[in-house]
């Protein structure tokens, strides 16, 4: 999937996630983590990031992540919101989501 403008998508409530995507043509993914409980999930959100970002076939983008101690589902479905709105998508292949 391609990134043609930011996408941002969640909230800096208690348990939520604010992620914002920007394209980073040619150069890959940049994912910047900012998190509360980064000592102790970091390396599980990251990885779900990864595997979402893989799911989405992105592949050049920056993500940015101001966590305040989501569950893994709700960062996966806040950065695929955020994806498609910054891939300009109008639409959602909702069946196809996870």
């Amino acid at each position: 999937m391609k990134i043609v403008k930011t996408g941002m998508a969640g909230s800096l409530e208690s348990s939520d996630v604010l992620i914002t995507v920007d394209s980073n043509p040619g150069k890959g993914r940049n994912v910047n983590l900012n998190s509360i409980v980064k000592r102790q999930y970091g390396k599980q959100i990251l990885k779900v990031v990864d595997e979402t970002l893989e799911q989405l076939s992105v592949k050049d983008a920056k993500i940015r992540l101001e966590d305040k101690g989501a569950l893994d589902c709700t960062i996966r479905a806040r950065l695929e919101a955020a994806v498609y709105r910054a891939a300009g998508s109008e639409s959602y292949p909702w069946e196809n989501l996870t």
